[in-house]
């Protein structure tokens, strides 16, 4: 034994001896240091970031010969042969890459070895620097993920692959609403904040590149937001390549979808860039009456006007006609799951709601110099919605409801702009990263909730035997003699506001150890529902982060915010803004050369004057509390990435603690809060075989668990446990040979049947209400690379 011992300890000698170290420099062709440019040595697990001055650096590395590849957004590949010999310092000197034509395009490459590893957030983040340097927890869906999962619309199994973010309900694809960190998180486009009360229309994934999950408030976003933090959606953009894709999925309840992705470029000098997203579905239901189609249209074209200036330019079309939105919901007095998975209380032949949304977004990126850049945007968004909702007007123990319809036409329009500045300097040996911009947005939305009809008479629906024909009481009519703005009188909610940004990010000791100073002013004027508010606030944000090594950081965060905030409270007071701050500290790290990747953080937001239902609402009251205040701790990790040849997985778990810390009668302190899941569990793994006669095959298995679960609104008689917890397993299996990919997946393998439920009261009524998943089913998708 002694021997192996002695012979181990002789060879780790003899490797560490002869392990030496490498270091090079990576320019332009102007001579120009390039920074974040990715090295790595090809065949293994080595890999690194250069710095700002361009120079990177390995340590330990075994004598012998490697090839060098240096790659870098903008940039062709480059690949140099090395020796590294056991008595010195291998000095690779000098590598220049040429960038390449089109300087400013955002490819985005997933390569077998990073599949689900994103380095960087897109330009909307703002940031301009790789994720493992920015203090805070950013956690991005990329394409591969969406395209292994089969993941159809914003609201279909995207949150699954973030940590602690699930999403509320479901309104068949009308909108999707994700909560994180104990709130809502706001919807962002393309850097812009498009968060309604009842959207934006959720995205369907088919003109989707990547989602950004901005954990707790981001100032150099918005500050008039909820602290939680925020999604940003990616569209799809030319990437300079001609490349296309078609692709056809087939699944259970009729559903039948097509989409096309072309790529590619519009005249012979490729400064004229396309791209083009089509997508057209029909859909129906596990319940009867129930239906979803839908059509989108998504073209981009980009201009590239110089080497150094890019004009984009963005329209997004989506058509919806969807049954009746409140379909989706069971009903009962005598608890959750009490009725058959497939209840409904739609009646057939009810007109459908029918949705149009419209975006325009132009984009001009400009660099003056290595150094500075300026992007500037403005973009205009309309919805247009005409249809009804269906909620019940009574019901009783025996089962007995009337159900009333009510007209829900609706527009939204919203307007942006902005222009920001990214930059580089240097005093003394400290480098200044810069960010300063402007942010301008108005809002407003009409709608028509007025007109409504009892579509029963008493006893002729019951819940446990229903009859799901013409209704007793016959169809609904409404009056839409005049226009929505008209009947609405006036914008329900309208907000206005300016915001202006700056930061500074100070490196020292080589740029390895960097702090944050930032602030931000924020002007905001709003009239929700009646309720008006107008403010300015100042809301500062400071950051700390520490580099071990390239790939792995220390950060510590602190950042405010405030939310303008409506409702109604019953002793006729005036509601004040949630006022909210977050402390958070965490570790990243991307391992073995950039394979994998891990995020740890912790953290606590307090918020203050916080809103909830008031509970002795009945039936069609909407009056609010104000609770005093709240804290919402915990922890979240993280998991992307190719852990084992072939073996990619997406891993994360959050502990969620959101609570009462200031009391009110109604809600005592230590009250957990609506819509929380203390432990949020997901994972999905995919196998792919790369050798022998399965070579091309893939099996991949997800699963979701909710654990420990508050209702959507809260009531003080009905306690948080009460709502059972939540598991969810899909799996799958397919081929692809690069070209041409068959992918079979089979979703809620186990007949999983409540996914989300409450507590209310019916006209007085004590009554549960919630919502079941899908039985087993399943898609099935070609997709055609050309």
């Amino acid at each position: 034994m002694k021997f192996y011992l002695i012979l181990m300890c002789l060879f780790l000698s003899i490797s560490i001896a002869t392990a030496k170290d490498i270091q090079g420099l990576i320019k332009n062709s102007d001579g120009e240091a390039l920074e974040y440019a990715t090295i790595r040595l090809d065949g293994t697990n080595w890999g690194t970031t250069t710095k700002s001055d361009g120079t990177f650096y390995f340590k330990n590395i075994p004598a012998g010969q490697y090839t060098l590849v240096a790659t870098l957004i903008n940039y062709n590949t480059k690949t140099v042969e090395i020796d590294v010999l056991s008595n010195s310092t291998t000095d690779v000197g000098e590598i220049t890459m040429e960038q390449t034509s089109q300087a400013l395009h955002e490819v985005v490459v997933s390569t077998s070895m990073d599949r689900y590893v994103s380095r960087q957030p897109s330009n909307s983040i703002r940031l301009d620097q790789p994720l493992v340097k920015i203090p805070q927890n950013i956690q991005i869906v990329n394409s591969s993920m969406i395209a292994d999962q089969q993941i159809l619309s914003m609201s279909d199994g995207i949150v699954r692959n973030v940590s602690g973010a699930t999403r509320q309900e479901h309104w068949g694809d009308l909108y999707t609403r994700v909560n994180m960190r104990g709130g809502r998180a706001a919807a962002f486009r393309e850097g812009m904040n498009i968060t309604s009360d009842w959207g934006p229309l959720t995205e369907d994934m088919s003109f989707v590149e990547s989602i950004e999950f901005v954990k707790g408030p981001a100032g150099f976003m918005m500050s008039n937001g909820d602290p939680s933090g925020i999604y940003n959606v990616v569209m799809k953009k030319p990437t300079g390549q001609t490349k296309h894709q078609a692709s056809l999925t087939l699944g259970s309840y009729d559903l039948y979808r097509a989409s096309i992705d072309l790529d590619g470029k519009l005249d012979q000098s490729g400064k004229l860039l396309y791209r083009l997203n089509l997508m057209g579905q029909l859909k129906n239901s596990f319940r009867n009456n129930e239906f979803n189609n839908r059509y989108s249209i998504a073209p981009v074209i980009s201009y590239i006007i110089d080497n150094n200036t890019k004009l984009t330019a963005e329209y997004t079309l989506q058509h919806v006609e969807m049954s009746n939105i409140s379909s989706y919901y069971s009903f009962s007095t005598q608890g959750y799951g009490t009725l058959p998975r497939n209840f409904t209380m739609l009646s057939g032949g009810m007109e459908p709601t029918k949705i149009n949304d419209h975006s325009i977004i132009l984009n001009l990126q400009h660099n003056f110099d290595p150094n500075w850049k300026l992007t500037a945007q403005a973009a205009y968004f309309n919805y247009n919605q005409v249809g009804s909702s269906m909620w019940p007007d009574s019901i009783n123990s025996e089962g007995y409801m009337r159900r009333r319809a009510s007209v829900w036409d609706a527009i939204s329009q919203m307007k942006f702009g902005q222009a920001y500045v990214n930059g580089k300097a240097k005093t003394g040996s400290v480098v200044h990263r810069i960010l300063g911009g402007l942010d301008m947005g108005n809002k407003e939305y009409w709608a028509d909730w007025m007109q409504s009809f009892v579509l029963d008479t008493i006893g002729s629906f019951n819940i446990y035997n229903p009859n799901n024909g013409a209704p007793a009481l016959g169809y609904p009519v409404f009056d839409r003699s005049k226009s929505v703005k008209e009947r609405a009188g006036g914008p329900q909610v309208t907000q206005t506001y300016t915001g202006l940004y700056l930061q500074d990010e100070l490196s020292f000791f080589d740029e390895s150890l960097r702090l944050t100073l930032a602030g931000r002013y924020t002007y905001v004027k709003s009239n929700s529902y009646g309720t008006s508010v107008e403010e300015r606030k100042f809301t500062p944000r400071l950051g700390l982060s520490y580099s071990i090594n390239e790939n792995t950081s220390l950060y510590a965060l602190y950042d405010q915010t405030f939310l303008p905030q409506s409702g109604l409270r019953r002793d006729g007071k005036g509601i004040r803004s949630i006022t909210g701050n977050n402390m958070e500290i965490g570790a990243k790290k991307l391992w073995f050369g950039g394979k994998w990747n891990s995020t740890l953080s912790l953290y606590r937001i307090i918020k203050n004057n916080l809103l909830a239902a008031d509970p002795n609402n009945a039936s069609g009251e909407i009056y609010v509390l104000e609770i005093g205040q709240s804290r919402d701790q915990g922890i979240e990790f993280d998991l992307q990435g190719e852990i084992l040849k072939g073996l990619n997985i997406v891993a994360n778990y959050a502990f969620t603690e959101s609570e009462v810390t200031k009391s009110s009668s109604e809600y005592p302190k230590g009250t957990q809060l609506p819509g929380v899941a203390k432990h949020t569990i997901n994972a999905n793994l995919k196998y792919k075989f790369t050798e022998g006669v399965l070579s091309g095959f893939n099996i991949q298995a997800g699963c979701t668990s909710l654990i420990d679960r508050s209702s959507w609104w809260s009531d003080n008689t009905v306690k948080a446990e009460e709502l059972p917890n939540y598991f969810r397993l899909d799996a799958g299996a397919g081929w692809s040979n690069g070209i041409l990919a068959i992918n079979l997946m089979v979703n809620n393998v186990l007949d999983s049947y409540l996914y989300s439920g409450s507590f209310n009261k019916i006209n007085h009524t004590p009554a549960y209400y919630w919502q079941t998943e899908a039985p087993v089913n399943y898609r099935l998708n070609i997709t055609y690379n050309f």
